[in-house]
């Protein structure tokens, strides 16, 4: 039994730089990447093939611009902020520019990073006039001594950061805003006016309204990257929920909630953040990955395992989303939910697009 162990922890210790130095070998790094954009009820024939064919051209085209940085060599730091950006300027995900608003009617911005060589960390909530909050998170980790800013600080100190800003009507789109209307209308609450600047109302096709709902239900986006010297990183972005009140934050800005990353994982999640903040659900699948890997599982298995163990116990508690992985690069999925906008890509690996859960 002893033995056993010894060889497992010897496996766990040297996993990243066999697996680095196999690659070397063949004239080749090895590198990964993981991509998704929300979780919820997407079901087959729920959305129509113009629809369908957007969305995983917006995925194909985020997985394109990552994997091809890091197969020329690129930063993880830089992979995930720059394919996050993109995600973040798509108005068909719910990060940046197409965010959700809140019962106030406006858009309230939350992101996160982290690498896992030095667990270096930074993220911010409740941003409302930041660009590209996943920036404005790699600069707090960078170039603060703190992890997490908030509101009117996370704002200023991204003046003295000189990071781009927007008005509220960039982040406007009138799907997300008829959406909140419906919302804050079933809670008994006034709909609030329209932000300053927003164009003027237009007709949202007939179910786009009812398939957003479902679709986005736990919207946001998320890459975790292996780049070429073996170093894991994580991110997240997210508008948060619709008409959600009193500055609610979900998990996408607290490190081991919704985002994580060591020497050898990195997660991003989607889902009810309440639930993946009470089961710290990006760190404890993590930390189960690693655990196992002293039971003979190998890096895959047991990082599936792990996974879904979690969306299980969530499950079971009442929450649900999903969640995408690298560990030891090797990409990794789960989800509750019957699909999660995702897409994967590696050395020597397709390029993998999906949206319905049994693909």
């Amino acid at each position: 039994m002893m033995i056993r162990t010894l060889l497992a922890l010897a496996a766990l210790l040297f996993a990243v730089p066999a697996a680095q130095a196999g690659s070397e070998r063949s004239g080749e790094l090895e590198w990964s990447i993981i991509i998704h954009g929300g979780a919820g009820v997407i079901e087959r024939g729920a959305m129509d093939a113009e629809t369908e064919a957007a969305y995983r051209a917006a995925l194909q085209a985020a997985l394109e611009l990552g994997g091809n940085l890091l197969s020329g060599g690129a930063d993880g730091v830089d992979v995930v902020e720059a394919v996050i950006r993109v995600l973040e300027d798509d108005p068909k995900f719910n990060a940046g520019r197409g965010a959700v608003f809140t019962s106030e009617g406006r858009v309230e911005l939350d992101a996160s990073i982290m690498a896992g060589h030095s667990r270096a960390a930074g993220a911010v909530a409740g941003v409302t006039g930041v660009r590209h909050p996943i920036s404005l998170a790699r600069a707090v980790m960078e170039h603060s001594p703190h992890v997490m800013l908030i509101g009117d600080g996370a704002e200023n100190f991204a003046a003295e950061r000189e990071l781009e800003t927007a008005e509220q009507s960039f982040f406007f789109t009138e799907r997300r805003w008829q959406a909140m209307e419906r919302q804050v209308e079933r809670m008994g609450l006034p709909v609030p006016p329209r932000p300053e600047g927003a164009p003027d109302p237009e007709p949202i096709r007939e179910g786009a309204l009812d398939l957003m709902e479902r679709e986005h239900r736990f919207g946001t986006v998320g890459v975790v990257v292996m780049d070429t010297h073996g170093v894991t990183v994580a991110g997240t972005s997210t508008g948060g929920t619709t008409a959600k009140r009193w500055g609610r934050v979900g998990d996408t800005p607290i490190i081991g909630a919704g985002t994580w990353a060591d020497r050898r994982c990195g997660l991003s999640a989607t889902g009810t953040g309440e639930y993946f903040i009470r089961f710290n659900v990006a760190a404890a699948i993590c930390h189960e990955a690693n655990r196992l890997m002293f039971e003979q599982h190998s890096f895959e298995e047991a990082a599936q395992i792990a996974a879904d163990r979690m969306m299980e116990t969530l499950e079971a508690d009442g929450g649900d989303g999903g969640i995408v992985m690298l560990f030891v690069g090797q990409p990794i999925w789960a989800m509750n939910t019957p699909g999660m906008y995702r897409a994967s890509w590696g050395l020597g690996r397709e390029p993998y697009v999906a949206i319905y859960g049994d693909e």
